[in-house]
């Protein structure tokens, strides 16, 4: 007798029927098929070959705004009174040179900011993951949203691992060993902006990767968003490269250009990690690449947030805030 087709294998066919039979998923297809894996309801093998072939095709701007839908209606919902200013995804790990972002996200907190990060951790060997660098810091990771309510409140600062809040999305997030290749999960997760900021920054691993997160966050309803090619995938600039920063604010896209600060290739560190951070805050130590990164990066966030249309009144703002810092906070 013949099996009855399952319930997932449509949304299989749409998008593996060959060159001329296949095509993308419209959003509410791609939401019901992403709520499907979120609650267990596809096949392991199905996931597997549903992930990999949206890979090869390349997921579009609409895909990804339903995949963000589904994350949204299943995962744990922040209390509708919690808030933040800048939503900060956190997802690739550093793998060649230090976190110096955490010190950007401390100086916009000490603005007055309030800064919600995000991120997974684990998928991938020799990386030093945000967690654990905010932990080595003393600065502050939550367990839950009250904790995270609290944490902002008090420390206009916070991270929430993507576990606490969308459990089955962290685990589509570590199947990369298995799959050996990064999946549209490693995109969306990204665009989660999960308390509704009004401002986004999101860093990229390939430039072409910018137009869609916009017709993603366009579809979305994102007020303001920031992309860029971050150091390894994290929200970071690198001062030996110029950076192309793509400004989304409502239906107007734009682009602005950071000049690189250092010459020639950046040496990788051997093991990424927060001691340098540390004893440059505090004015132990200098660390050219340390202070441009830092100082590059909360630029690019402030221009995220608005505080000028301009790069130049952002850098200098940058300046000001490393300048005023409060040198026993990290």
């Amino acid at each position: 007798m013949p099996r009855e087709e399952h319930p997932f294998a449509p949304y299989i066919r749409i998008l593996g029927k060959g060159k001329t039979g296949s095509r993308s998923l419209d959003r509410d297809e791609a939401r019901t098929a992403f709520t499907m894996l979120l609650r267990g309801e596809a096949d392991p093998m199905q996931v597997g070959a549903f992930l990999m072939l949206l890979r090869v095709k390349e997921e579009t701007g609409e895909e990804l705004a339903g995949f963000v839908d589904a994350c949204r209606a299943v995962m744990t919902a922040p209390p509708a009174s919690l808030n933040a200013d800048l939503d900060w995804p956190s997802y690739a790990g550093k793998r060649a040179q230090h976190p110096w972002f955490l010190l950007s996200v401390s100086l916009l907190a000490q603005a007055g900011y309030r800064v919600f990060l995000h991120g997974g951790d684990g998928h991938t060997q020799g990386r030093l993951y945000t967690e654990q660098a905010m932990r080595a810091l003393g600065l502050p990771v939550a367990d839950d949203w009250a904790q995270a309510a609290q944490q902002l409140d008090t420390d206009q600062l916070s991270y929430l691992p993507l576990r606490h809040f969308c459990a089955p999305l962290n685990q589509l997030m570590q199947l990369r060993p298995l799959l050996g290749l990064r999946s549209p999960v490693n995109t969306l997760t990204r665009m989660l902006n999960p308390l509704g900021a009004s401002a986004s920054i999101h860093s990229i691993f390939h430039p072409a990767y910018g137009a869609l997160h916009h017709a993603a966050d366009k579809l979305l309803g994102q007020p303001r968003s920031l992309v860029f090619k971050g150091d390894s995938g994290e929200v970071e600039i690198k001062p030996q490269a110029k950076t192309r920063l793509l400004l989304l604010d409502g239906e107007q896209e734009s682009e602005q250009l950071m000049a690189r600060t250092i010459d020639g290739k950046a040496p990788a560190v051997e093991h990424p990690t927060t001691a340098p951070l540390q004893a440059l805050w505090r004015g132990e130590s200098h660390d050219n690449y340390g202070l441009d990164a830092t100082l590059a990066t909360t630029a690019a966030a402030l221009l995220a947030l608005g505080y000028a249309d301009d790069l130049p009144a952002c850098e200098l703002r940058a300046q000001a805030l490393w300048d005023a810092r409060n040198k026993e906070q990290i």
